[in-house]
């Protein structure tokens, strides 16, 4: 792991909970794949994005976020095994270790893609030692099926037929955040995307306008009012989320939020719900993510997690609306 990479995970402004990462071996195959499928923890600086800066608390959080992704991304790649990924992630900050996770989701979907004689990565690690982080594995691959350019529904025909559409939410986030003037500026959706799924990408798009425009109320409310209304609820959705999960700003700053999203008020704690659903399952509980939920939602991180699960109980399969988005209907119903 190179000091750039551990650079990622200490330059926010929550101490470690873990410590600093251990500098540990690297074999060649490793260091070879590093080489040509690794990321710069650049990728993810808001310099880089050419993201307009916001106040440097604001920054430091959810840079830290974007370049934790790519330490797990870089970390997938270097590893010799699931049980030595696994072990690697523990060294990251536990604040930070979902966006981790779901970097090395991404590494290891991307090479169940561009080994097709030897898959089954990607599930191996959701039946073991990414269970816990269920919501961002999935999230992952869908960064990896962006940058493959993948079909959605082909390449997902096999996945977990409720969390399938995270992938599409992953989509969603890498288009905003690495081209935000084909996603945000144009407003294009990518053609391997039909149906249910593009609605599925527009919660991820929310999500990365949270980075793209820095946390900022006002710079996302101004963005959601020039799209089409009928895309305005996911993309609410993704900002509750968003601010929810990576957090980075005070309480005033979410009571801007909801007030800007005020008509999408549903939606946005409905996306508050799944961040803290998100946290308490994979047992990283953060400060923030109380405090928006307090805002959003109108309740502890709990009680809003509980409200994800209750709504499970005797979901439908699939039929003229995803059970997904029953699932997100039945959330919201709580929030009206």
């Amino acid at each position: 792991m190179s000091a750039a990479d551990q650079t990622a995970v200490v330059t926010s402004s929550t101490p470690l909970t873990t410590g600093q990462p251990r500098l540990r071996p690297v074999r060649a195959g490793g260091r070879i794949r590093r080489r040509v499928f690794g990321i710069s923890p650049d990728a993810a600086s808001f310099t880089t994005r050419g993201f307009a800066p916001p106040a440097p608390h604001i920054r430091r959080r959810l840079e830290s976020a974007g370049k934790t992704f790519v330490l797990g991304y870089n970390t997938a790649l270097e590893s010799t095994g699931l049980d030595d990924l696994a072990d690697r992630l523990t060294d990251v900050d536990l604040l930070f270790r979902g966006f981790a996770y779901e970097g090395a989701a991404m590494a290891l979907a991307l090479f169940d893609t561009l080994t097709p004689w030897n898959r089954g990565r990607l599930q191996a690690f959701l039946d073991g030692h990414g269970h816990d982080h269920i919501y961002m594995v999935h999230i992952g691959a869908g960064w990896a099926m962006a940058r493959l350019h993948r079909n959605f529904d082909r390449a997902t025909r096999h996945s977990d037929p409720l969390l399938r559409w995270l992938a599409a939410d992953g989509i969603g986030f890498h288009e905003g955040f690495f081209h935000p003037d084909r996603t945000i500026d144009r407003q294009q959706v990518p053609g391997t995307l039909t149906g249910y799924a593009r609605r599925a990408f527009d919660m991820g798009l929310g999500r990365s306008l949270w980075f793209v425009r820095g946390g900022d109320p006002a710079g996302v409310a101004a963005t959601i009012a020039t799209f089409n209304p009928v895309r305005h609820g996911e993309l609410w959705t993704g900002i509750g989320l968003a601010c929810t999960y990576a957090g980075g700003v005070h309480a005033e700053t979410i009571h801007a939020v909801a007030a800007a999203g005020r008509r999408h008020a549903a939606d946005m704690a409905q996306g508050a719900a799944f961040a803290a659903k998100a946290r308490l399952r994979a047992g990283n509980p953060a400060p923030h993510t109380e405090m928006a939920c307090g805002i959003l939602c109108d309740s502890t991180a709990d009680v809003a997690a509980a409200v994800t699960d209750d709504a499970l109980e005797g979901l439908p399969a699939d039929g003229d609306l995803p059970s997904f988005e029953v699932w997100r209907q039945r959330i919201r119903a709580n929030y009206v």
